[in-house]
């Protein structure tokens, strides 16, 4: 019977686990191996490690957790959760069942892509969803942002800040008169003919026929959880700007007693720094949980 079973072993999850260990308390991590930030060369805006290769933030970190003598960690996905406070049970794709007095779900998020041809190959790479990440980098080139929905405006709103930014609606849109206004005070081009594919490095293909070259481009993808198994449970989802997330409380309790949810599934909006943050407070709420389990 661990004190907490940790179902994501990427930042917020071994953010919150840190903070427990530390506390001596029996933590183990199941983890699935699948970073949502793996396609991504680069990781910035983290305090202490801008322009560290992620895998390798990941690597440390995992590597300080061990150091540990309370800490567990397994490589393999978990299938499904069952319980009540204090007696909860996973079980893993392998048939193993794990049993936890808390349970903490830190399995990030799916990002659902526009169906542009060439977009999924280029995520991470030339295709990004937040600016303070990877903005600088542009060095205030061209910029193309592609609309999924009306939260695009605000994103190609925000954009002149790293660059010369052309907004194409690709037919999910439909701009009136505020929002043309709106963009045209912060210098965005509108372009209303719809995407072929995506090229080169970050080269759009009209369907008219013309190319049109940026050094980097931003969408706002839809998230939903990468794991079915907290709804599935019962936990209380929520609909938000960036899709779909758990609903947490301030301690970051979901909707069943005992079990908890951090990072970028139970909160928007999303990077390392905050899911790491997020994390942390979730691992100390859960060490109050233990220490004063009626509270």
């Amino acid at each position: 019977m661990h004190d907490v079973i940790v179902i994501g072993g990427s930042y917020a999850g071994m953010a919150a686990a840190l903070q427990l260990v530390r506390a001596r308390r029996s933590i183990h991590i199941v983890d699935a191996g699948q970073r949502r930030n793996r396609f991504a060369a680069h990781s910035h805006g983290f305090l202490g490690q801008d322009g560290v290769d992620p895998a390798e933030i990941w690597a440390t970190a995992r590597r300080q957790l061990e150091a540990y003598p309370t800490l567990r960690w397994t490589e393999g996905r978990v299938v499904a959760a069952s319980g009540d406070k204090d007696h909860f049970e996973v079980t893993l794709g392998n048939g193993d069942v794990l049993s936890g007095r808390r349970l903490l779900f830190a399995t990030g998020v799916a990002d659902q892509l526009p169906p542009v041809p060439g977009m999924a190959e280029r995520w991470g790479r030339s295709v990004f969803h937040c600016p303070y990440c990877h903005g600088y980098e542009l060095h205030q080139g061209r910029i193309a942002v592609i609309a999924t929905g009306p939260n695009s405006i605000h994103q190609a709103q925000l954009l002149p800040e790293w660059g010369q930014v052309t907004f194409f609606t690709n037919g999910s849109i439909t701009l009136d008169d505020d929002a043309r206004q709106s963009l045209a005070e912060r210098s965005v081009q509108i372009e209303e003919t719809r995407i072929d594919r995506l090229d080169g490095e970050a080269d759009i293909v009209l369907t008219d026929g013309r190319v049109l070259s940026f050094v980097g481009m931003f969408t706002a993808p839809a998230c939903a959880p990468a794991s079915k198994v907290p709804e599935a449970m019962g936990c209380e989802l929520m609909e938000t700007p960036m899709g779909i997330q758990i609903r947490t409380n301030d301690a970051k309790q979901t909707s069943l007693p005992g079990v908890y949810a951090c990072g970028d599934v139970a909160r928007a909006p999303h990077s390392v720094s905050l899911a790491v943050g997020d994390g942390a407070w979730a691992g100390a709420q859960l060490h109050r949980s233990l220490v004063w389990p009626d509270s």
